[in-house]
């Protein structure tokens, strides 16, 4: 075997990319009702798309990123784990036609699912629900023999999963 000079205990996942046919829809659910906060955004007026990093971020670093420049806030998304990258081509916000797809309208042929952890899955269930139609419940905590985990769609139905943080 051939000697490299890198160490692969030292990697670490960094983000997954979906793409988006509505940022303003997506951003809006990813921030607003998943309490993700926006760290960089990149955009690319040749490839005419634009980049969304979100992250669930501390307080700490909450603080620290409102006074970093573009660059540094790009650096502290690709030097971090836990990175959810939306990609918007643009132009596909205005076509009613338009979809992804995500992987589950078809299930078990690709893409199944994010998943988020949360403090108390019964009350952020209740959470979900008084959004009323903004929220697209895949499963509900009550649904089906699973009765510790629940499924929410975002607006381009890519499937979020819930579950309670497993404390040891």
């Amino acid at each position: 075997m051939s000697s490299f000079n890198t160490d692969i205990k030292t990697y670490e996942f960094n983000h997954t990319m979906i793409r988006v046919k509505d940022p303003k829809a997506s951003l809006e659910f990813y921030q607003e009702i998943l309490g993700m906060q926006l760290v960089s955004t990149m955009e690319n007026p040749g490839g005419k798309f634009t980049l969304y990093f979100l992250a669930y971020v501390n307080e700490k670093d909450r603080a620290e990123l409102a006074s970093k420049t573009d660059d540094q806030k790009r650096a502290y998304a690709f030097n971090r784990a836990g990175i959810l990258e939306l990609t918007h081509n643009w132009g596909t916000e205005n076509d009613a036609d338009f979809s992804y797809a995500n992987g589950n309208s078809n299930p078990g042929r690709g893409f199944g699912h994010t998943a988020i952890i949360v403090d108390n899955i019964d009350e952020a269930c209740k959470r979900f629900e008084s959004y009323g139609d903004k929220v697209k419940w895949v499963k509900k905590l009550t649904d089906g023999t699973m009765k510790n985990i629940a499924f929410i769609a975002d607006p381009d139905g890519y499937w979020v999963e819930i579950l309670n943080r497993a404390f040891a």
